[in-house]
């Protein structure tokens, strides 16, 4: 019996020493046909996971050998819809079954140019829309935790964010005003069913032309407290370039600001980080909103 003992104790020791393997993810992902949203989907393919993709138009992925070859194995699911339509993102939630993570990376080109309001998108409400569909259609799991929710949003999209940003970006940044606003409103979303504080002088107001009338009434939205696994990526000035954490480098992250040192970041370091936190390190920045930098 005792040799038993110090055998069970052996063992409980050495699982209580190492980091058990994760079951790979099953994730649902909106805006992943490009840019950060695809480099953390293909990343998390790599790695086991299962990634639906909702798409406007799935033939992007046709000529796409990584993605196709996930679509072969089943790990790549492509559904056909748009996030501004409600009963597509439902249908999205139903095609990805139960959901581990989602990652909410939408956005778009501008449209046009305007010398009063600089870069224009259509429509220019877009991300909080398309979110406002994505929590409202957020199903309930009876025997399984809320999904992780990562959402991209941007530095300098804030007040207190936009005076922080190094003073050659900020005519830059200005005329992005408009995608910035959408940002800001698409994050009072968040922190409203998040629970989280909000301060409109230092995180900014949104109008209703953005939120919507009686938005916070929408049929579905969880009620203010109770979307418990949220993180919003405030992304510095992206960039094309490599993956650098991927060579040893290391990026920076902080709830408070990074201020003028490093004010810029690669989309493949952005995925990469998405990554590392929706598998590794998601006790450390899970419900909270951080810049990322180098």
């Amino acid at each position: 019996m005792s040799q038993f003992g110090d055998l069970g104790r052996r063992i409980l020791s050495s699982i209580s020493s190492h980091t058990l393997p994760m079951a790979p993810l099953n994730v649902l992902a909106f805006g992943g046909s490009r840019n950060i949203g695809y480099f953390a989907a293909v990343r998390l393919l790599e790695q086991g996971a299962t990634v639906t993709f909702l798409l406007r138009s799935p033939s992007i992925f046709d000529e796409d050998t990584t993605i196709q070859k996930y679509v072969q194995s089943g790990h790549a699911r492509l559904v056909k819809g748009d996030a501004l339509n409600e009963a597509d993102t439902r249908r999205a939630w139903d095609a990805a079954g139960i959901v581990d993570a989602v990652i909410f990376t939408i956005g778009t080109t501008p449209s046009s140019f305007s010398l009063t309001k600089g870069f224009l998108i259509k429509p220019h409400n877009l991300c909080t829309q398309c979110m406002l569909n994505v929590l409202c259609t957020m199903p309930t799991y009876a025997d399984a935790p809320q999904p992780k929710f990562v959402a991209l949003s941007s530095t300098g999209v804030t007040p207190a964010s936009h005076k922080a940003l190094p003073f050659k970006l900020k005519p830059v940044y200005s005329m992005i005003g408009v995608p910035h606003r959408d940002k800001v409103a698409m994050e009072r979303v968040i922190a409203h069913c998040a629970g989280w504080a909000w301060d409109p002088k230092a995180d900014g107001a949104p109008t209703i032309d953005l939120m919507g009338a009686g938005w916070t009434d929408r049929k579905g939205l969880p009620a203010p407290g109770s979307l418990e696994n949220a993180l919003v990526i405030h992304a510095g000035f992206l960039t094309d370039g490599p993956c650098e954490a991927d060579e040893g480098k290391r990026y920076r992250v902080s709830e408070e600001e990074l201020g003028p040192d490093g004010y810029k970041i690669s989309r493949k370091d952005a995925a990469h980080f998405v990554v590392d936190v929706l598998t590794r390190r998601w006790n450390e920045f899970g419900d909270k909103r951080v810049n990322l930098t180098y």
